[in-house]
């Protein structure tokens, strides 16, 4: 670049890789005078320096910030300088091209030390005093890309060979991260080179030994624990924020706090004080590491009371972690342990009642539905609810007059639709005999064609109409597969338990569906009491439920029974809807 007659306004970017590489080397400090003596030979005033102590090879570009300086007419600056492309980004061509572009735009140029980036634009159609966007390039433009992908290649070949040796390394019991609380790192020399193992801290390690001491000892519970070795002088490890956009600036420091109970938790648990480490890069796998535990596997069982539980197997370690108990799982809404709980309401506040199990002085669960959140109480066994239930159900009785019409609408229904289907197939026949008779014209005019010409034009109508015979026949088959079960056939199992409600509210398998069915019975939610005392409203048969169009699910094989019919025998009867579509919604 020629020495520049007018001083022109420059920003200068300087990126390292990392916040270690800034703040103990000597990198940036190198580039900053690197670029300082390009600017003052070229006549360029830097107004303004910016340093990225991250990686070039996020998606989020740490340059960004520096352009956006640029974008804004306020700052005057026409030139943004780098020392080379993979100090700019290692994003690759693609975003090194939409960076450049975002100065191109606001006519600042951007330029290296080392040339590679050129200023020049040459117009292909200058000698016409024309110029177009595609016209306009830049000699030095496909330089600039093989350097962008390059810096990119370097990039992924450095962190392959960087992460690559850390997983084997984390593999083989070595440590390749920031020591965990209690731990410091040392290097020391293996077979396998100078390896980072884990050694005590002095003061943070005595503090987790303590835990697993008292907690072994089994006189004091874990809160206990927790305000004894928070008066041994226990604080969590201070850690320095640092800024986002700036890896210079400190921008806090946290930690330093008391131990709490979910914290002991965390570290009674953790097997790495153990002498066991296990992360992603083990792949979930547990390792015994290269370096002794702050506790023994012995001790570290003992003090977690059979929850987690090591043990070594053929040489491999292996962890072991008692579930917790179903009564501590959450079940959310839909719990079959209580399927009733959002379908029949409490008696004072007409609201859902909750579903729990208490549990007795003897240590037996009570399972109950109960409403004490409320300003009032109210609590049944679930026993007794659902028997109250089963006793409701079985007085149940739908007039007979109402299920002989339903029967007859969804039969002459069915019939209607069943004609309609059977006309489409119909019509695939007529076309396909159509179809060969147009074929068999074809073949026939062929015999007497002479033109090559003609003759493969009539070939091509041959091969055309034998396709779509071949492509209407498969599309008959499929029909013919698809035939629905006989109507008369499923409307004996319908009229069957409309007949016998109880069968069909009461005899499923799964909880949660018959709890569904029985609500379905009301214009709303009952209350116990009303169920109990059987005075509950009964929804109105006036209507056929519109899902009887559209659902095609087999309700038997979901319910796990098929009630066997008169003069027919169980199991064989295929059921293609759900027994719910013909139970008549709720009133809105």
């Amino acid at each position: 670049m020629d020495n520049l007659s007018k001083q022109e306004n420059a920003v200068a970017a300087i990126r390292v890789s990392s916040v270690k590489q800034g703040t103990q080397g000597d990198s940036p400090e190198a580039q900053k005078e690197q670029i300082e003596q390009f600017a003052k030979s070229h006549n360029i005033n830097i107004k303004k320096f910016f340093i990225f102590l991250e990686s070039a090879s996020k998606e989020e570009q740490p340059v960004q910030e520096a352009i956006d300086y640029c974008k804004s007419p306020k700052n005057d600056i026409q030139i943004f300088i780098i020392k080379s492309i993979d100090r700019f980004t290692r994003g690759g061509s693609y975003l090194y091209d939409h960076l450049k572009m975002q100065l191109e735009k606001k006519h600042v140029k951007l330029i290296d030390i080392y040339g590679v980036i050129g200023t020049q634009q040459v117009n292909t159609l200058e000698h016409l005093g024309i110029s177009f966007d595609w016209s306009v390039y830049s000699p030095t433009k496909k330089a600039e890309i093989l350097e962008a992908e390059r810096a990119k290649d370097e990039m992924r070949d450095i962190m392959s060979r960087m992460i690559g040796a850390e997983i084997r390394y984390a593999r083989m019991g070595y440590w390749v991260r920031k020591s965990p609380f209690g731990y410091m790192n040392e290097k020391i020399e293996t077979p396998n080179g100078k390896r980072t193992i884990l050694k005590p801290e002095p003061t943070e390690s005595q503090w987790v030994i303590k835990m697993f001491e008292l907690r072994c000892r089994g006189n004091l519970n874990d809160h206990q624990i927790v305000e004894e070795i928070n008066n041994l002088g226990f604080k969590t490890r201070v850690e320095i924020v640092r800024d986002h956009k700036d890896r210079t600036k400190i921008i806090k420091e946290k930690g330093g706090n008391p131990l709490n109970i979910k914290g002991f938790w965390r570290y009674i648990q953790n097997s790495i004080y153990a002498g066991v480490s296990m992360e992603k890069w083990t792949k979930d796998k547990r390792v015994k590491a290269q370096y002794s535990g702050l506790v023994s596997i012995e001790t570290f069982n003992k003090a977690n009371r059979g929850k987690v539980i090591i043990s070594e197997e053929n040489g491999e370690v292996k962890i072991y972690q008692r579930p917790a108990p179903e009564y501590l799982l959450k079940k959310g809404v839909r719990n079959p342990d209580f399927p009733y709980k959002r379908v029949v309401m409490c008696p004072q506040c007409a609201r859902p009642l909750f579903g729990s199990a208490s549990r007795g002085r003897l240590g037996k669960y009570y399972p109950a539905y109960h409403c004490n959140k409320r300003g009032h109480y109210f609590r049944v066994s679930k026993d007794k609810l659902e028997k109250t239930v089963e006793k409701f159900v079985k007085n149940i009785n739908l007039p007979q007059n109402y299920i002989d019409a339903l029967v007859t609408t969804i039969t002459t229904e069915w019939d209607k639709r069943h004609t309609e289907t059977n006309k489409d197939q119909v019509n695939i026949d007529t076309r396909i005999a159509e179809l060969k008779t147009q074929a068999k014209l074809s073949f026939d005019k062929i015999k007497f064609l002479t033109s090559e010409v003609a003759i493969k034009y009539m070939e091509q109508d041959l091969v055309k109409a034998e396709n779509e015979i071949a492509q209407l026949l498969v599309e008959k088959e499929k029909a013919i597969q698809h035939q629905p079960t006989d109507i008369r056939i499923v409307m004996a199992y319908i009229k069957y338990f409309l007949e016998h409600m109880d069968d069909l509210l009461l005899g499923g398998s799964d909880p949660m569906n018959k709890a569904s069915y029985f609500g379905v019975l009301f214009d709303k939610a009952p209350t116990y009491e009303e169920i109990d005392s059987g005075t509950a409203e009964m929804a109105q048969c006036v209507a056929l439920n519109e899902l009887f169009v559209h659902s095609h699910n087999n309700w038997a094989a979901q319910q796990g029974f098929e009630p066997r019919l008169p003069g027919s025998e169980p199991g064989v009867l295929p059921l293609n809807y759900r027994a719910d579509t013909y139970i008549l919604p709720r009133s809105r």
